[in-house]
């Protein structure tokens, strides 16, 4: 019964061409170590240097996005001081394209302001984008942001796609966002 459990969300994850997935808390040492398999992975089969670099970089930009936002953290000490955020990432092969999709849990309170973000990226072209960075670059960050209007602008502009977004109410308090970028 464990095997056979197991083996449906492997077939599972194999049908929707994810090749890379992760659940649970993050911490900057875990992003280093998942990052050095997803780069030695692609390198393996044989992907070009900007391919991997793109990749690379949203990949980076989403998981920092979950350790730096994600409403659903733990923290104590374990000899030094220890927060963890909660998340999930998958990344996989889909059309041609390798998409990174990743989740984690927001409060609600934040999630008009992400939507406003997210939607003004989703209607920039490329050009736009650019310009757009270039501004966001002169200007002083938003309250209470440790850059994430940056990363996601950073993340458009690797996407060879818009980027899709989507968000779940979980209950009065917290949403689930979820993120995917195809590049």
């Amino acid at each position: 019964m464990l095997a056979q459990q197991y083996a449906s969300i492997k077939r599972d994850l194999d049908e929707k061409g994810i090749v890379f997935s992760f659940s649970g808390y993050l911490s900057e040492g875990i992003l280093y170590s998942l990052g050095e398999a997803l780069r030695e992975k692609m390198a393996l089969e044989a992907a070009d240097g900007p391919t991997i670099r793109r990749v690379f970089s949203v990949f980076v930009e989403q998981m920092q996005n979950i350790i730096r936002y994600s409403a659903e953290k733990m923290s104590g000490t374990a000899g030094r001081a220890v927060e963890l955020s909660a998340g999930m990432v998958t990344i996989g092969m889909e059309r041609g394209k390798v998409f990174i999709v990743c989740g984690n849990t927001v409060r609600n309170s934040e999630v008009p302001r992400l939507k406003e973000r997210l939607d003004h990226l989703k209607s920039l072209d490329r050009d736009g984008i650019k310009t757009y960075y270039r501004e966001q670059l002169r200007e002083e960050p938003d309250d209470g942001s440790r850059g994430a209007t940056l990363g996601l602008i950073e993340i458009a502009r690797r996407a060879s796609d818009p980027i899709d977004y989507d968000f779940d109410a979980m209950d009065a308090e917290r949403s689930f966002f979820c993120l995917k970028v195809r590049v």
